[in-house]
This record gives C-alpha cells, sequence and structure tokens, in this order.
C-alpha cells in the first residue's frame, strides 16, 4: 500500500517549497512540488517608471537581488533598443560572476552538503588518515593533522552540549549516509573554510556593487561604478586590485576544496549517479558578453531535447527569436485566476487560491514551457547545451572534472552520468570553477579598457511614446532568469518575472506533463518514510529557492506523514 509523505518546507534557503510524494515498496511513485508562498511584485510595478524596476525586483528574494536587478535593467533595454558602454558591460559581468562564485559555495556546503555529509560519524575520524584522504585529493593547504584534529575537537565539543547550531536536525546516522568518518571530517572542516571564502565573494561583491546584498551601482543605460583612476572617490586600480585579490582566492579554495568534495561525494555515493535525471530537455542562455552590443559572449546558450546531444540548438544573443517567441506560462494547476497558457508578455498574475487539491490545483508557481515542453534549467542544462555545441570551456572544464572522478571512483566516467541528481552537484562545482576564471578574464579585459583611456559607463535612455516590449535574460546561479517587461508611453504596462525556480519547481501543465522537481523524483528510493533523507537529496541539488517563485504564505495543507526539513 502507498504511503503519502509531506515534507514542508523542504528548503533551507529563501521560501517556503513543499514536496509531496506517495511511496510504494520503497520508491517514489507520485510526486507534487507546490510553493506555498506567492509573489505579487508584479502587480506593485504596473504604472511606475520602468528605470526603478530593478530597485523593486532586488526585494523578491534577499539570496538573489543581483540576478533580478541584472535581468530587470537588460529588460527595459532591450526594450529601448538602447546598448550600454563596454566597461558597463563588462563591470556586470564582473558582479555577476562573483555573485555567482559565492553563491555557489553557499549551496553545496551550507544548503545541501548535510544531505549527504554525517557531522555526527566525524567524531569516529582519525585526523592523520583524513589529512592523507584530503592530500590524495588536493594540494589545499588546510588539509593538515592539526586542522582537522582541531575540527574534530570543535564537533566534540557541539555534540557533547546537544547545540549543533548549523549541523542541529539532520539526519544523522540515516542508512543512506555512506561516507567513511575521515571523509565526513574533511567536510566539516571545509564547511567551516567555505564560510571565510564565501565571505571574500561578497566583500569582492561590495567594492563594485557599492553594497551586498542589493547592488547599488545598475541603472537602465549602464552602471553608476565611477572607474575614473585619478578620482579617489571613484573604484580606483588600487580597488580593482583588491577585487581581483579577493577573487584569486576564491578561485583558489574552489578549485581545490569545493571540486574537490564533490569529485568525492560523487565517487563514494556512485549509487546515487542512475537517480533523480526527471526532465532531460535543457535550456540555458547565453552571457557574460565581450562587446557593448551583447552579441557574444562567454557563456554558451541553447537547448537540448531528451538529452540529446545532437539536437542542440543554439541560442546566440541577449533576445534571440528562438527563445523570446517560445517561452508560454500555463496556470492550470496553479492558483491564480483563469486557465490559460500564454505568452509572459500577455500573461497576469491574479490570485484566486484554492486549498491543496492533488488532481487540481496545488501551487503558487506557474508552469513554464518552451515550445510545450517543461525544461531543466541551471549549471546542468548550461553544460550540457556547451558540451553538446563543442564550447571549449565547457568541455575541457567537464572532462577534467570527470577525469577527477573517474580516477576517485577507480572506473571511467563519461558526460552521461551528469543526468542525475549527482550530476547537478557536480555541474555546480564545474560552473563555480568556470566562473572564477571568467571572472579574472573580464577583471583583464575590463582594466586593458579603462587603460586605452575610456571611462564610459552610461548611455542615457529615452522612452518614447506608445508600447515597447522588451525582456531581460540571465544565466543566474539556478539557471535561466528572464524578466517581460510592456512599456506604455514610460511606464510599466505589464512585468513578469520567469525564474529558474519556476522552470524547476514548476507543476504538471494542462497536458499532465511533471515540472523537473516532479519528475525527477519518480523512481527514487526511500529507505525510511519518517525520515525521507532521498527525497531532499534530490530536490536540494537543483538549490531551490521559492521566494524568487512566489511570495506568499498559504494555509497547511493535510497529510498523512509531516516532515520539517532543517
Amino acid at each position: 500500500m502507498a504511503q503519502r509523505i509531506t515534507i514542508d518546507p523542504i528548503t533551507r534557503i529563501e521560501g517556503h517549497l513543499r514536496v509531496d510524494v506517495e511511496v510504494d515498496d520503497g520508491h517514489i511513485t507520485k510526486a507534487w512540488s507546490s510553493g506555498q508562498m506567492y509573489r505579487g511584485l508584479e502587480n506593485i510595478l504596473k504604472g511606475r517608471d520602468p528605470r526603478d524596476a530593478w530597485l523593486f525586483v532586488q526585494r523578491i528574494c534577499g539570496v538573489c537581488t543581483t540576478v533580478h536587478a541584472l535581468a530587470s535593467v537588460r529588460a527595459v533595454e532591450n526594450a529601448l533598443g538602447l546598448q550600454i558602454p563596454l566597461n558597463a558591460q563588462l563591470v556586470r559581468n564582473m558582479v555577476q560572476s562573483i555573485h555567482c562564485l559565492q553563491d555557489h559555495i553557499v549551496h553545496f556546503y551550507a544548503l545541501s552538503a548535510l544531505d549527504w555529509v554525517d557531522v555526527v560519524s566525524a567524531l569516529d575520524a582519525d585526523p592523520v588518515a583524513t589529512a592523507k584522504l584530503a592530500d590524495s585529493l588536493s594540494d589545499w593547504t588546510g588539509n593538515s593533522p592539526k586542522r582537522f584534529a582541531a575540527v574534530k575537537d570543535k564537533v566534540k565539543t557541539l555534540v557533547a552540549s546537544g547545540q549543533l547550531g548549523p549541523f542541529n536536525n539532520a539526519y544523522w546516522g540515516h542508512s543512506a549516509m555512506k561516507l567513511p568518518p575521515e571523509a565526513n571530517l574533511m567536510a566539516v572542516s571545509h564547511y567551516l573554510e567555505a564560510l571565510d571564502y564565501q565571505r571574500k565573494a561578497t566583500q569582492a561583491l561590495a567594492i563594485l556593487g557599492g553594497k551586498n546584498p542589493h547592488v547599488q551601482n545598475l541603472s537602465v543605460g549602464g552602471v553608476t561604478t565611477n572607474l575614473n583612476p585619478e578620482n579617489e572617490t571613484a573604484v580606483t586600480m588600487e580597488r580593482l586590485y583588491w577585487v581581483k585579490q579577493l577573487i584569486e582566492e576564491v578561485r583558489d579554495f574552489v578549485k581545490m576544496v569545493y571540486m574537490t568534495d564533490v569529485v568525492a561525494v560523487g565517487a563514494l555515493y556512485a549509487e546515487w549517479i542512475p537517480y533523480g535525471a526527471g526532465v532531460t530537455n535543457y535550456l540555458a542562455a547565453p552571457d557574460m558578453f565581450l562587446d557593448a552590443a551583447a552579441t557574444k559572449a562567454d557563456l554558451p546558450g541553447g537547448t537540448v531535447m531528451g538529452g540529446d546531444l545532437s539536437t542542440i540548438k543554439k541560442i546566440d544573443v541577449h533576445a534571440d527569436p528562438y527563445f523570446k517567441e517560445n517561452v508560454e506560462e500555463s496556470i492550470a494547476r496553479a492558483w491564480y485566476d483563469g486557465d490559460w497558457s500564454k505568452h509572459p508578455w500577455e500573461s497576469s498574475t491574479d490570485p484566486k487560491y484554492t486549498d491543496f487539491e492533488d488532481e487540481g490545483r496545488y501551487t503558487w508557481l506557474k508552469a513554464p514551457r518552451f515550445q510545450g515542453k517543461p525544461m531543466q534549467v541551471g549549471p546542468l542544462a548550461q553544460l550540457v547545451v556547451g558540451y553538446a555545441q563543442g564550447h571549449e570551456m565547457c568541455v575541457s572544464h567537464v572532462d577534467d572534472f570527470l577525469g577527477r572522478v573517474s580516477s576517485v571512483a577507480g572506473t571511467k566516467l563519461g558526460p552521461e552520468i551528469l543526468h542525475g541528481t549527482i550530476g547537478r552537484h557536480a555541474a555546480r562545482a564545474v560552473r563555480a570553477g568556470m566562473m572564477a576564471d571568467l571572472a579574472l578574464k573580464h577583471w583583464d579585459l575590463l582594466v586593458n579598457n579603462i587603460a586605452t583611456g575610456d571611462y564610459e559607463i552610461f548611455n542615457p535612455p529615452v522612452f518614447p511614446k506608445g508600447e515597447q516590449r522588451g525582456v531581460g535574460v540571465h544565466e543566474a546561479p539556478r539557471g535561466l532568469l528572464s524578466h517581460w517587461i510592456v512599456i506604455q508611453d514610460g511606464k510599466i504596462k505589464n512585468y513578469q518575472c520567469v525564474v529558474p525556480s519556476t522552470w524547476n519547481a514548476g507543476p504538471r501543465d494542462a497536458e499532465g506533463q511533471l515540472g523537473p522537481y516532479e519528475a525527477s523524483l519518480m523512481g527514487n528510493p526511500v529507505a525510511d518514510p519518517e525520515r525521507p533523507l532521498e527525497v531532499l537529496r534530490t530536490i536540494h541539488s537543483f538549490d531551490p529557492c521559492i521566494a524568487c517563485a512566489v511570495h506568499m504564505l498559504d494555509p497547511e495543507g493535510k497529510e498523512v506523514v509531516k516532515v520539517k526539513a532543517m
């Protein structure tokens, strides 16, 4: 007999995501992904000055502030046909890449590592053996017996006190936890170091963006980051070299610690490679533009359908018709007024709550579709799209990572292993390494352009009479983000945000097609229904951020088993 499990909330980051599953004979047979918050900023923006939108949309989320701001100014610029100066493009690229580094580090260590790492098991580890294990994976200077012994003592003190702090309420001793004590101790030590390196990334972001979170340096038409090296109130060369130093330190942590920890998890949890694929239609946007007109990008965009690399179709530019003409949102299973599937420029966000209905409406999330198909977005999507088109950076970084995993696992593994729960973690780590390299590349491009005497950072917008439509596209840490704007006589007529967590966490559509979260859970094992760790593993691998998707609490639903995941 099938057992119903409700996990509410399942998220460890912004927003409330409820996941319901039915488990039969130890495996998931049905799944529902329910965003428990309503986001009404689209309605708040109507009638306002388009130049102010980016300041409002940053407040969608306390984590994804920068990305919404960037997508918003791009949407307005696209509607106006406004080109920004090259310096502005490069500053935005640096802000984007640094934000991404901080976000990816936080996701693995603070928000998902506890799905794989048994902190209490670290008490049984030998610090010398732990150092030997760590040294076999990288040359990181923090991998010393002394360091690991100190961390073990810290964990021992926490356990003895009964106050585990950030490690509290996890599934310690769960039968699905497979890492040896030394690997667990290594991961806990690296978690503590990660706190410092995500801080360094945040510091670099604040120097360029004015503050963090909620950057202050964007504007429709460019940036407000004064780049005059002769002005002490501007971002001087001294400050730029400080940013570079911080990026280099974070890069070393990403490549020598973060990536090696994911290698260890992937190799030691090899039995998880087949689980969690779900929707293997992938969608990614080009980004990190190299020119003022945004015609050349360092990050690839495109689609791959059904996991078949031969189906690759590129998305080459910021507002490629192939992308902007094929996006629709369905509200067939969502708590909104009506029953339609519409293009974002034509859609609305009018709430109509009906309670949780298994066969009806059960979420505040819409169901985005591309050419009528559900699509997975995120780091995995971008790497699959890049690998399929032979993108040099994607291919080299993926192949290098797979080589490292193969070495630890003792068997050769190819890119096909990336389709799943473990693969999403691998892709995010690989992308973090790519973004670190790109942050330094675009730092060089910016400094070299300033050296030519070009200090331009802003082109003023002009709002004509009549209607203009635009889309701002951005490859955010969680995947493809798009803001859609309709401007009428200089004011916002309609505004819609189609965010990564809506693409991934969205519900069934009118045709019954499952969204990526729901599809990824089908067939997954659940060893203990009272402690459904396996559900958390797959959902957390997407890095859900439901505040971006929806924004109001709803009444609690009915369930057979309720589990609070911390």
